[in-house]
C-alpha cells in the first residue's frame, strides 16, 4: 500500500520516540502495518475507531524497547512479545488492555502469514491474560423514569436533549450511531430507525410511542429553531448546524442526571445497557435483543443474561425461607 510521504503508522512511531531519523524508518515493517490497516478498513470494513484502536495497539508494541533488536518482521519472536507484556504488567497496564493488545497482534501476524510475508506466528504460544468480564451497569426502571421525566420547558435545546435520551433508551443505539444518525434514517410512521453500525452492517431498530412523541416535538418545535436558516442531513443538530459530538452528548447526560437527582455514574452506554437489561427482564428473547443491539456474536449479548441471573439470585435470597 503506497502512500505519499510518511505513513500514519510511522507518524505515531515518531511521536512515541521509536523513529529517530526523519528520513529513515527505524523498522522495516512500516509498509506491512499500513497494508494491514488498509485491509481492516477496506476489506473487513471495520469502523474508523476500530482501525485506530488496532493502530494504537501496534504502535505501542513496535515502539517498545523490547522490540529494538527486531529489524524485520520474521525477527519478532514470542520471547520479545512476552517481555513486552511483562513490561506492560509492571507498568500497571490492566489485564483487559493486555488481552486486547495480544488480540491485535494475533490478527496482524495471522494476516502476515496469509500474505506469505512471514512463515511462523510468534503469538501462537502466547496465552491471553485472564480478565474477569465486568457486568454492564444498568439503571432501574424507576431511575429511567426520573431521567426521562416530562420537561417543564419547551426550550429548543432541552427538547432536543430529551428526544435524544428517549431514543437512546428506546432503541439501545450506540452513542456514535445516535449522534451521527441521518435525518433520512428516521421513519416516524413505521416507528423505527435504520442503522449502519459496526462494519457497515445494516439493521432496523424499533422505538416506542414515548420516543416517537419526543421526536415529533423536537422535529416540529425545536430543530427548525436550532438550525435557523441552515440545513443539515443529520437528525440531531447543534446551533452550528452540525451533528453533536460524543463528548457533548456525554456532558448532556451528566447535566440531566444531576437535575434528576440520580447519584450514579451514568454514560450513554448505561442507557444502552438498560435497554437490553429491561427487555430481557420482561421476557424478550436473546436473539431479538442481539439484532436490535447490532451484536455480531450472540455471546456478546449473553452477558445481559448474567444480570438477569443476579437479579433472580437476589430475589431468591430475599424471599426463600432458607435463602
Amino acid at each position: 500500500m503506497k502512500k505519499p510521504g510518511r505513513s500514519r503508522f510511522n507518524q505515531q512511531l515518531l511521536k512515541a520516540g521509536a523513529v529517530h531519523s526523519p528520513g529513515k524508518p527505524a523498522h522495516s515493517f512500516e509498509k506491512e502495518v499500513d497494508l494491514f490497516l488498509h485491509y481492516l478498513a477496506a476489506e473487513r470494513r471495520l469502523a474508523d475507531n476500530t482501525v485506530s484502536a488496532y493502530q494504537a495497539d501496534l504502535t505501542a508494541f513496535f515502539s517498545h524497547p523490547a522490540l529494538k533488536k527486531a529489524k524485520s518482521l520474521p525477527a519478532v519472536k514470542a520471547e520479545q512479545i512476552r517481555a513486552y507484556l511483562t513490561a506492560c504488567h509492571h507498568d500497571g497496564i490492566a489485564a483487559r488492555t493486555n488481552a486486547r493488545r495480544i488480540s491485535a497482534l494475533r490478527s496482524f501476524f495471522r494476516f502476515l502469514i496469509g500474505e506469505k510475508i512471514i512463515a511462523e506466528d510468534p503469538t501462537a504460544t502466547i496465552d491471553l491474560p485472564k480478565a474477569g468480564r465486568a457486568l454492564p451497569k444498568a439503571l432501574s426502571v424507576a431511575e429511567v423514569s426520573r431521567l426521562l421525566r416530562p420537561l417543564e420547558t419547551v426550550a429548543p435545546l432541552r427538547l432536543r436533549n430529551q428526544a435524544m435520551l428517549q431514543l437512546l433508551y428506546a432503541s439501545g443505539l450506540r452513542v456514535t450511531e445516535l449522534v451521527r444518525l441521518p435525518l433520512a434514517a428516521l421513519n416516524l410512521t413505521a416507528g423505527h430507525v435504520r442503522i449502519f453500525g459496526k462494519g457497515a452492517k445494516e439493521r432496523m431498530v424499533p422505538f416506542g410511542e414515548t420516543a416517537k412523541t419526543g421526536l415529533e416535538e423536537y422535529l416540529t418545535r425545536s430543530r427548525p429553531l436550532i438550525l435557523k436558516k441552515s440545513r443539515s442531513d443529520f437528525l440531531f443538530v447543534t446551533n452550528r448546524a452540525r451533528p453533536m459530538t460524543r463528548l457533548r452528548f456525554w456532558q448532556i447526560i451528566q447535566e440531566t442526571v444531576f437535575l434528576a437527582g440520580i447519584d450514579k455514574k451514568i454514560s450513554p452506554h448505561t442507557l444502552r445497557h438498560s435497554f437490553a437489561t429491561h427487555l430481557l427482564e420482561n421476557g424478550a428473547d436473546l436473539r431479538s435483543v442481539q439484532i436490535m443491539l447490532g451484536h455480531a456474536d450472540i455471546a456478546t449479548t449473553q452477558i445481559y443474561t448474567h444480570i438477569d441471573t443476579n437479579r433472580l439470585k437476589s430475589i431468591h435470597r430475599r424471599f426463600h425461607p432458607r435463602g
